[in-house]
């Protein structure tokens, strides 16, 4: 019979002497062969093999990790942090959005054997200090994740505070400068502004001239959007008579339904064929007050959604711009993990681009009747 029955294959193996010199630093070749359940001629083969991969260095009696590889990383990260294995995230919600970001920063703490605390502001708050302050002295965490409200007559002052506060931060799904007008700050999020170019780009190919962008008033995301809705427009040669912009208010009161007729009756009224909307939410009471004027999508209306948090759940489902999310999330986490590690790096800032989810609601305009 092999010497491998009933043991486990040569890269699982592998894989778990890794994760015991990960854990422990270093390893014993008699601890390893009690777990591993093998011979000591398997284990040598093991870790010779390894050994020329990089991975690790034989010693006696058993190995440690080769200087510089990823392991002597991970641990380098991990005494960064001494006792403290947590690290805190304000987000302005968790109702929307935010829990696909939380998802992946916790998915990649998880790989660095860190704790996450998650705290919630709103977005109607316009300090984030007080919060952030609580946070530090109830949780002393290791690090920060901030999305703290931009554009708000303290958010400068939030920034500032960040970088006095004494611990690593990093933003995430938000950028600044400290002081304003001066350096970045680090952080990770998507392309918003290619977001918007990829949607006009697309609703270009189908064939529509007259398109329409709608955001919503209160998201710093906007601003980020119709920067690139405005640039696909310019490149795609659409003169100012052919596209039109308007800012919606908040949803749950009594203007938005008015300004979503007004939208509406706006876009029939200019011959648009096409619009982007920002976000789901806004996108869905479109199509359904479309769909209540006995409009057809995409026949009539193509319509767009950006966030791509629900659309694909909407009837119809609705095509969408899908910012990375969980990505951004592991972007920010690994950040901050070696910020705190190397605290002199240089400033990173990371920008993951968005992608286009194609569904059932746009299509090619039709034809006008005296040409059908």
């Amino acid at each position: 019979m092999s010497e491998y029955a009933g043991v486990a294959l040569a890269p699982t193996r592998h894989a778990r002497i890794l994760a015991a010199l990960a854990e422990h630093g270093t390893i014993r070749s008699s601890e390893l062969i009690a777990e591993l359940g093998v011979t000591p001629v398997t284990l040598r083969r093991d870790l010779a093999q390894l050994e020329l991969d990089g991975k690790l260095t034989r010693v006696h009696g058993g190995a440690v990790p080769t200087e510089g590889s990823f392991l002597t990383t991970q641990r380098s990260e991990r005494e960064a942090f001494n006792d403290n294995h947590s690290i805190a995230v304000l987000v302005p919600t968790l109702d929307y959005y935010w829990p696909s970001i939380i998802d992946g920063i916790e998915s990649e703490a998880r790989r660095h054997g860190l704790n996450v605390q998650v705290r919630t502001a709103s977005y109607e708050t316009q300090d984030e200090r007080p919060i952030l302050e609580r946070i530090l002295r109830n949780d002393r965490p290791a690090g920060l994740i901030v999305a703290f409200n931009a554009g708000t007559e303290h958010s400068a002052d939030v920034v500032k505070w960040l970088r006095q506060c004494g611990v690593p931060s990093v933003l995430a799904e938000r950028e600044a400068s400290y002081p304003p007008g001066g350096a970045p700050v680090e952080g990770a999020g998507s392309d918003h502004a290619l977001g918007g170019f990829l949607a006009a780009q697309h609703l270009a190919e189908l064939g529509h001239r007259k398109v329409g962008l709608v955001v919503a008033r209160q998201s710093p995301t906007s601003r980020k959007i119709a920067t690139g809705w405005y640039a696909a427009c310019r490149d795609l040669g659409l003169a100012p008579t052919q596209h039109f912009e308007t800012l919606l208010p908040r949803r749950n009161t009594k203007e938005f339904s008015v300004a979503v007729n007004a939208t509406l009756d706006r876009a029939l009224e200019l011959g648009m064929t096409a619009l982007l909307v920002h976000s789901d939410p806004e996108a869905m009471a479109f199509v359904d007050m479309a769909l209540n004027r006995g409009l057809a999508v995409p026949g009539d209306l193509s319509l767009m959604s950006y966030d791509d948090e629900v659309a694909e759940r909407f009837t119809p489902a609705l095509t969408a711009v899908r910012p990375p999310r969980e990505a951004v999330g592991a972007a920010a986490l690994d950040l901050l993990v070696r910020r705190i590690a190397e605290p002199d790096r240089p400033v990173h800032r990371v920008s993951l681009n968005p992608s286009l989810s194609l569904r059932s609601t746009t299509a090619p305009p039709q034809a006008p009747e005296a040409e059908r």
